[in-house]
């Protein structure tokens, strides 16, 4: 009976998702293996199958361990640093209101020189900038309870849409906090 069920994961696993990355991290934000799966579904708006799923993925993957409470750090390292451009490729779009993500999220503006904001979408927002498609639809209720989350994902967004320079220093942080789990 358990070959079944492994074959019916199997049958039903597609790969990683982009709420995969972001539940991965906020594991990692918790800096605890104490936490239960409810906590994942308040803090980041997602349904319970989502973040059950999503956990499955990630422990196929190898993301997980087989308990899917500890991340692989080296593994989401790697994910992150090499291919998230080429696995959740985004293009900036029109102008809109919304929070600042990339080279524009508060503490990277000193970093980078740019004339051009980048913001995920929200009326409530804060700046006017080329929208950048989030990881997830509900990413933006997440970030505007969590500003640990908020940082992650800007350098998360500067690996998917910045030049080799902006990515070099999300790469450098995001390695840092994931192996190292210094505090971004």
């Amino acid at each position: 009976m358990n070959d079944i069920f492994t074959v019916v994961i199997r049958r039903k696993h597609s790969g990683i998702r982009p709420q995969d990355i972001v539940i991965l991290l906020k594991i990692l934000i918790l800096k605890s293996e104490n936490w239960y799966i409810q906590d994942l579904v308040h803090s980041l708006k997602i349904s319970l199958s989502e973040v059950s799923e999503s956990l499955e993925r990630s422990r196929f993957s190898g993301l997980l361990d087989q308990t899917k409470k500890r991340v692989n750090r080296q593994g989401l390292s790697d994910l992150l640093t090499y291919s998230i451009q080429y696995i959740f490729p985004v293009n900036p779009g029109p102008l809109v209101k919304g929070f600042p993500t990339g080279h524009s999220f508060a503490e990277f503006q000193e970093e980078f020189n740019s004339n051009v904001q980048f913001v995920w979408k929200d009326d409530a927002g804060t700046i006017i900038g080329q929208e950048i498609e989030p990881l997830y639809k509900n990413q933006i209720f997440a970030i505007k309870q969590d500003q640990v989350l908020h940082k992650t994902l800007a350098l998360v967004d500067l690996l998917r849409v910045g030049k080799k320079r902006e990515r070099n220093f999300a790469s450098e942080k995001l390695i840092s906090f994931i192996k190292e789990d210094k505090l971004l």
